[in-house]
């Protein structure tokens, strides 16, 4: 019996040290990152906290900083399925919601501008930096295109409405209502003409 208890603590001792090891190196990952994301470094950033998400993937921060890295890297795809990750992991956090807008916002623009596209698979690219494509590029957005930036734009809306919901005395709450009205009326152009 003692043997057994002896095997059971040298066991847990050997877990408990691997969970401390683990926590250091995701630690040590993340200060790495967030060195390299204020250089401007944001390659090396995201390397970082893919492999702190490989040791652990349960801490909510690193997914947070990595779709912040994303965001800043102007990387609005990934940035959008990391937030999407963030909320599922604590949804309750208001900061996640306002962000997830904000790159679905920005990835819309994207669309509109060209800068992105989407393939007949439906997975998006950046033309400049893709080397293969499943269309024929041209100079207008497909329907499938439009129906994105609505999606997009809609979610976006939502998005910000939760945050104001989960946080009703922010102290940013006009500049989020400001931008919904602003999605509102590049979804409708039509609607702004009247205003004016």
């Amino acid at each position: 019996m003692r043997k057994v208890l002896l095997i059971a603590s040298i066991l847990f001792v050997a877990v408990a040290s691997t969970a401390c090891i683990n926590n250091l190196a995701v630690q040590d990952l993340n200060n790495k990152a967030k060195i390299y994301a204020d250089k401007g470094d944001y390659v090396q950033a995201i390397e970082r906290l893919k492999s702190s998400i490989d040791l652990d993937p349960s801490v909510f921060e690193t997914h947070y900083n990595l779709a912040v890295v994303y965001t800043k890297a102007e990387d609005y795809i990934n940035a959008i399925e990391e937030y999407k990750k963030v909320i599922e992991m604590k949804p309750d956090n208001a900061d996640s919601y306002y962000s997830l807008a904000v790159a679905e916002n920005n990835l819309a623009v994207d669309i509109e501008q060209l800068k992105v596209r989407m393939n007949i698979d439906d997975t998006l690219f950046t033309p400049n930096q893709s080397g293969e494509t499943t269309i024929e590029l041209t100079d207008e957005l497909t329907e499938k295109e439009k129906n994105l930036v609505k999606e997009l734009y809609d979610s976006a809306i939502a998005n910000y409405q939760k945050y104001l919901e989960l946080n009703p005395n922010a102290d940013d709450k006009q500049e989020v209502e400001t931008n919904i009205q602003k999605i509102q009326e590049a979804q409708n152009p039509n609607r702004k003409q009247a205003i004016d």
